[in-house]
């Protein structure tokens, strides 16, 4: 073997994984949140998952990808383990529809795909779904490029004794599953082992019988990449990552007994359906052991996620306002995907504005009970909210660094705020502790009528709360006529009790010092209604947003400061 030949081997490699890489990419970059979105929506039982993880794993052409993915969005609490034992099942079919397109040799067809592609990227200049089409399609052609280079080199081997004694050694079917495991671990692809398996079976250099074995260890180191993002994760994401592991331990168990018993019949089969081509029968033997997996094991799909639990004993720790300095969906326990990086940063926000929001009503109650115990809590939370928005902040930052899906780069900028306006929503309720203090220290009473009247704002505040932070959350604008009819109602409540409060001082039923901390409170309570106005928005389109300022009285933000 020449070292030319070995150089265009590994370069056709190179290519060919390039390709791959670059389409996937593209893919996910142009369309990985619109996916992402089907893939939250269309999976609320196991059968519906299984159909959309198999158009999506054909899509992305990656396995790998849609089940990191999935182990992400369990992690994050987005997708249950029921549903996501849909998805993997699926994503197991749909990843080999690469090796389909790679048996039908589309080679001749890659100069003009990858020319065109290089073109319009080249020349065009904005990112319009035209030139995203294009990148793909230039990923397609570097794959087969690299396809066609390595199918070259390839047939120079098959006149090579060494290279023919070595893969005639290779006779084991345990060995098979052996060498299919470790190198799809290794290139952490079981469409692009597959690929290489089936053109060397198609230059003669490898016996169909043992590559039908390599092949079923392909489908096991496939579950490398998932089990490996899993490893720092929750329970629940180690037991999604579990589910892809033992379908296809299972499955390989089932096969690899069937085609010891009868591997000729299966072999003849195979080949009749394929024209005894030795490229589309390997192809074909990747997806019909694919789906033979899926028909036996779906189900028994509940009792496989019950095995998770064996598998994986335990419960997670929960994380509670007492934890203070912990992240939930970004921190140690996070799985980092470019897919799902920026549903992660909102998971925690959601989770910092639920601490915030809590700790606003400990403050109120500890304005008005003067209990040290909820004063003491209120400080304690706060600095864990000045924790979560330094960190969530840095997170953001790092990703703003990463290739991420363009609708979910366009959304990034707005969280920046986000986690500002929550930090000063914490802020503002630390500020009425710091009222309880004074209250408490000077001996300063409030009258029934000032508690009412703080009780009512504090009431309006909240629900504006909860419908800001749904809104952000889902993204959905139900309540954003709600949202702006209560942030002007917080207006008019706040200048309407600053009357009364000055009534009160003239009838001298209130002193000056509790005066001045019934002012700061009002005044806090309309500014965090500003801030909670500022997080509903944050999801709008330019277009909405400038329709929702021109109906309010105030403009968003403006006086929150």
């Amino acid at each position: 073997m020449s070292v030319t030949t070995l150089l265009a081997l590994f370069g056709g490699l190179g290519m060919f994984l390039l390709g791959m890489n670059m389409m996937s990419e593209s893919i996910e970059k142009a369309a990985g949140a619109k996916l992402r979105g089907i893939l939250e929506f269309f999976t609320k039982n196991t059968f519906s998952g299984m159909i959309v993880g198999m158009i999506f794993t054909a899509i992305i052409q990656s396995s790998s990808a849609c089940t990191v993915m999935v182990v992400s969005f369990v992690n994050s609490g987005l997708m249950t383990l029921y549903q996501a034992a849909g998805v993997i099942f699926g994503s197991n079919i749909g990843t080999t529809v690469t090796a389909q397109l790679v048996s039908f040799d589309l080679s001749k067809y890659a100069p003009i795909f990858l020319l065109g592609g290089v073109l319009v990227v080249m020349f065009s200049k904005k990112q319009t779904t035209f030139v995203k089409i294009a990148s793909i399609l230039m990923g397609f052609g570097v794959l087969f490029t690299g396809l066609d280079a390595m199918s070259s080199s390839m047939a120079g081997l098959k006149t090579d004794p060494r290279i023919i004694s070595l893969f005639s050694s290779l006779t084991s079917p345990l060995l098979g599953i052996i060498v299919g495991t470790l190198l799809t671990a290794v290139i952490q692809s079981s469409s692009v082992t597959v690929s290489i398996l089936l053109l060397m079976c198609k230059e003669g250099l490898l016996d169909l019988p043992i590559a039908m074995f390599i092949i079923l260890g392909c489908n096991i180191g496939a579950c490398t990449s998932a089990l490996l993002a899993s490893a720092t994760g929750t329970k629940d994401a180690k037991r999604a990552a579990m589910i892809h592991f033992l379908f296809n331990v299972i499955g390989t168990v089932v096969i690899y007994i069937i085609l010891k018993v009868a591997s000729g019949p299966v072999l003849d089969g195979f080949g009749a359906i394929s024209s005894n081509d030795p490229g589309r029968i390997v192809a074909n033997a990747h997806t019909i052991f694919k789906i033979f997996q899926t028909i036996i094991i779906f189900p028994f799909s509940k009792y496989l996620v019950k095995l998770t639990y064996v598998v994986v004993p335990g419960e997670e720790e929960k994380i509670g306002y007492r934890e203070s300095y912990q992240l939930k969906f970004i921190g140690n326990k996070a799985l980092f995907n470019p897919a799902t990086a920026v549903v992660n940063a909102i998971n925690e926000l959601e989770r910092m504005a639920s601490l915030a929001s809590e700790n606003l009503n400990r403050a109120m109650n500890a304005l008005i009970t003067l209990d040290q115990e909820d004063i003491d809590e209120v400080y304690a939370v706060e600095d864990n909210i000045n924790y979560l928005n330094t960190e969530i902040t840095h997170y953001l930052v790092k990703i703003n660094q990463m290739t991420l899906p363009i609708e979910d780069q366009k959304s990034l900028g707005s969280l920046f705020h986000v986690a500002n306006d929550i930090e000063r929503i914490g802020d503002y309720a630390r500020g009425i502790a710091d009222s309880a203090v004074k209250r408490k220290d000077g001996g300063i009473n409030f009258t029934k009528e000032a508690q009412r009247e703080l009780g009512e704002m504090l009431n309006m505040v909240n629900t504006l709360l909860r419908f800001a932070i749904e809104m952000f959350y889902t993204n959905s604008e139900e309540h954003l006529q709600d949202i702006i009819n209560l942030e002007e109602g917080v207006d008019e409540k706040e200048l309407e009790l600053q009357r009364a409060h000055v009534a009160r001082l003239a009838n001298q039923e209130c002193t000056p010092e509790s005066g001045m901390i019934f002012a700061d409170v009002t005044g806090g309570l309309e500014r965090i209604a500003d801030h909670a106005t500022n997080l509903a928005f944050s999801v709008l389109s330019e277009e909405t947003l400038a329709i929702a300022k021109a109906g309010s009285k105030d403009q968003v933000g403006g006086k929150a400061g």
